[in-house]
């Protein structure tokens, strides 16, 4: 069914109360979940123990609960855009580890445009990791013309990276995946009290994170995630203006 504003944000703050009282999974700086130190994307090699990470996504700010359909709306390359991103029940072993597959569909206009699955997993201090994606960009006959940016850790030098800290800790720079040419998104978060409005609510204490990459120098991101919640915004603040918000939630 869908869940509407109302009802959503007032289980959203019961949920995101509960889980932010119960005892933490361990500290994003604990020597049992060492996290990588940004550097140049030659020397990154980020040490990978399968044992350390599982599917199940529970991160916050970045939770992943399979049958939990995100809704976004806004536009980009000049076009109405809509966004389904679908934490799904699957699951796919990448360099050892299991990750929870999400499926990413963007419309343009009402043409799908590309289809992506993208693969994540948690590590034990709760802190989330991407390890890779397989992505379609379409022509308007829904046949693949593009699947540049595809890549999965461990294959021909791919590497993960870090996606959301458990505990976001401000300014630290981290790669979320590493494939020269093909994956070198870079983030870090700005401000933890950020505010933001969108269609879905308004939010004063959101997660603020700032986005670039080495393959279009001229384009910087802005996103807000909220507890319990997720990601509600998107917005260009360097480089072409696009943007894309949270609309409804469907389970």
């Amino acid at each position: 069914m869908i869940r509407r504003l109302g009802s959503v944000v007032a289980v959203v703050a019961l949920t995101s109360a509960a889980v932010w009282l119960a005892p933490p999974l361990g500290s994003a700086a604990s020597p049992r979940c060492p996290l990588p130190v940004f550097g140049p994307g030659s020397q990154y090699h980020p040490k990978i123990d399968p044992r350390n990470f599982g599917p199940n996504v529970d991160n916050p700010l970045f939770p992943l609960q399979p049958g939990r359909t995100f809704v976004y709306a806004g536009v980009k390359d000049g076009q109405n855009a809509i966004d389904i991103f679908a934490p799904s029940s699957r699951t796919r072993r990448i360099d050892g580890v299991t990750t929870r597959i999400v499926e990413d569909r963007l419309y343009l206009d009402g043409v799908l445009e590309e289809r992506t699955s993208d693969y994540y997993a948690q590590d034990r201090c709760g802190n989330v990791w991407y390890f890779g994606e397989d992505t379609a960009e379409l022509d308007e006959n829904g046949n693949v013309v593009s699947t540049e940016g595809s890549f999965h850790a461990g294959v021909d030098g791919a590497q993960p990276g870090v996606f959301m800290q458990r505990h976001p800790q401000i300014g630290r720079q981290f790669r979320q995946e590493w494939l020269p040419g093909e994956a070198e998104d870079v983030f870090k978060a700005i401000a933890k009290k950020a505010a933001v409005r969108v269609p879905f609510g308004s939010f004063k204490h959101a997660v603020l994170t700032q986005e670039t990459t080495a393959l279009e120098p001229d384009v910087v991101d802005h996103k807000y995630y909220v507890r319990g919640i997720g990601e509600v915004s998107e917005v260009s603040v360097k480089g072409a203006q696009e943007k894309l918000e949270l609309v409804e939630i469907i389970s």
